[in-house]
């Protein structure tokens, strides 16, 4: 059995005691705010601007924000809240990462400080819900990601390619890319989750979003021939030859290197990697990469964008009427664009100027908003038991894509029971 099953859950209590002070020491009398986030590494930028401007206008009351590495946060703030020591706020996906907290009821309601802050005003109806859970606002929406293609443009430029509109023409662009000797797509699965965006967007475009949301909620089954029609359109990219040698040795951010450096022409990620290529790469915006969304694979089907929002949510544990007056400060249009400005994310609100962005982010702004339907990416749309045997699967399908048939039947079965079990 793999010893990473036993060393996260340990790593993440370890860095609990370290980074967080005993709860007496920082409980309702203390002037400082403990905001635990999971933007480190290729994921940083933003959070501290945000945070010290907050603390150079809130005399008396300080925010620390507080760095946990990503995939270690996954486990680590589960066990700060089931210990009874949570952070005063924190970081969470929007969508059923938030709902599972919700019904564990880790999480403080903040309608109070969204009523009085007027946020209906500045976060668009589809945001909002995207807070709301049993009627009530849980969460301060930070970022919103857009999950597309990035691609090298000077790979593109020297074979004469255009972005693609189509399927056939998406298809025809990796034959030519890997006639030339370029691997077409960078993907890197290590961590499991980057390979469920093929899966999303397969899905999205060939099945369409109604039912894509009835596998979600587990009233369609995996069993399904639309779910059998995605993952035999996925062997066919692998079996061509269109993605890197071992993706699942790989992590995302070494993935989109590959397009950095040419090896690879594109990549299929999320807009946080925007402050990879600018940030740490030293890239420019439309002159070494730029994007396409995902093609059009029927013409009877409306497009979806995809994507995370990233947001700030209170437990009921902690020091939550001082934390909602940080999220009231988090709402405003200066730590928004701070935010933006580091992350490479839109901003989830309105009062946002299309002007601040860049060209490049203007452009994907423009698509999203002309786009019909948005879906959040799959381990935020089913709940967090769910994700995790489908993320499983995903990874197996990517190491041995001709078992897909029994990894499609190992996963009907237990989502069958796991649905079966939450429903009664």
């Amino acid at each position: 059995m793999s010893l990473l099953k036993y060393a996260l859950p340990a790593v993440a209590l370890c860095l609990t005691l370290i980074i967080l002070p005993a709860r007496t020491s920082w409980g309702a009398e203390s002037d400082t705010l403990i905001f635990l986030h999971y933007w480190t590494g290729p994921l940083s930028g933003g959070i501290n601007e945000m945070a010290e401007n907050f603390n150079r206008t809130s005399p008396g009351v300080n925010v620390r924000a507080t760095g946990f590495e990503h995939e270690s946060f996954k486990v680590g703030i589960n066990v700060m809240l089931a210990g009874g020591s949570p952070p005063d706020m924190f970081s969470y996906w929007a969508g059923a990462k938030i709902q599972a907290m919700v019904d564990q009821n880790y999480l403080a309601p903040i309608d109070d400080a969204w009523n009085e802050a007027e946020l209906d005003q500045i976060f668009p109806p589809a945001v909002a819900q995207a807070c709301t859970y049993y009627t009530h606002k849980y969460a301060l929406p930070l970022t919103q990601h857009y999950v597309t293609f990035f691609y090298n443009t000077k790979i593109f430029e020297k074979h004469g390619i255009t972005s693609p509109e189509s399927w056939e023409d998406f298809i025809a662009v990796c034959d030519k890319l890997k006639r030339a000797g370029v691997t077409p797509v960078a993907l890197g699965s290590r961590e499991k989750w980057p390979a469920q965006f093929w899966f999303d967007y397969l899905m999205l475009r060939t099945a369409g979003p109604d039912y894509r949301q009835e596998l979600m909620d587990g009233s369609a089954s995996y069993g399904d021939p639309e779910v059998e029609k995605v993952f035999a359109i996925w062997k066919s990219l692998l079996d061509a030859g269109y993605f890197n040698d071992s993706p699942n040795q790989l992590d995302w951010s070494e993935a989109s290197k590959l397009v950095q450096s040419g090896e690879a022409a594109m990549t299929l990620m999320g807009t946080w990697i925007i402050g990879l290529f600018d940030g740490q790469l030293g890239l420019v915006q439309g002159e070494d990469y730029d994007f396409f969304r995902f093609p059009a694979m029927s013409p009877s089907i409306a497009m979806t964008a995809l994507g995370p929002i990233d947001a700030i949510v209170i437990p009921r544990e902690g020091n939550p009427n001082e934390a909602k007056k940080a999220l009231a400060f988090f709402s405003d249009p200066g730590p928004q664009m701070e935010m933006s400005r580091g992350s490479g994310a839109l901003s989830p609100s309105r009062a946002i100027p299309s002007s601040f962005y860049t060209p490049l982010q203007g452009r994907i702004l423009k698509t999203i908003r002309k786009t019909p339907h948005w879906a959040f990416n799959y381990d935020l749309a089913t709940p967090p038991e769910m994700a995790e045997l489908g993320l499983n699967a995903f990874k197996e399908f990517i190491q041995n894509p001709a078992r897909y048939r029994k990894i499609l039947a190992d996963i009907d079965q237990k989502s069958g029971q796991f649905f079966k079990s939450r429903n009664q």
